[in-house]
């Protein structure tokens, strides 16, 4: 069993920056990948971004591309998201997900990940 806690949300002008954090509890942590989705308002979970147990494949929206980096500090099991340029539009509650692999490859849908943290409200105002 994993757990994910997610930390760092917060209200931010647009344009602005914000890093999320997910601190995970599995002793093989190195041995996860973990991704990012986000779910907005009366829309459906999205895909954000994955990173893979090594670190060396990282998988990107088209939307983020550019203006999020996810990576990963294994000695700390925590993985992290970097937004930077904001938009109104990033407005949204944004999980933490993982799942066992040793793959390079990562998987971009929600249904392929096991584990999920509660999720931490990202506000961006215009």
């Amino acid at each position: 069993q994993v757990q994910l806690v997610e930390s760092g949300g917060g209200l931010v002008q647009a344009g602005g920056s914000l890093r999320l954090s997910c601190a995970a509890s599995a002793r093989t942590f190195s041995s996860y990948t973990m991704g990012w989705f986000r779910q907005a308002p009366g829309k459906e979970r999205e895909f954000v971004a994955a990173i893979s147990w090594s670190g060396d494949s990282t998988y990107y929206e088209d939307s983020v591309k550019g203006r999020f980096t996810i990576s990963r500090g294994n000695a700390k099991n925590t993985v992290y998201l970097q937004m930077n340029s904001l938009k109104p539009e990033d407005t949204a509650v944004y999980y933490c997900a993982a799942y066992y692999s040793g793959s390079y490859y990562v998987r971009a849908e929600a249904s392929g990940y096991d584990y999920w943290g509660q999720g931490t409200q990202v506000t961006v105002s215009s």
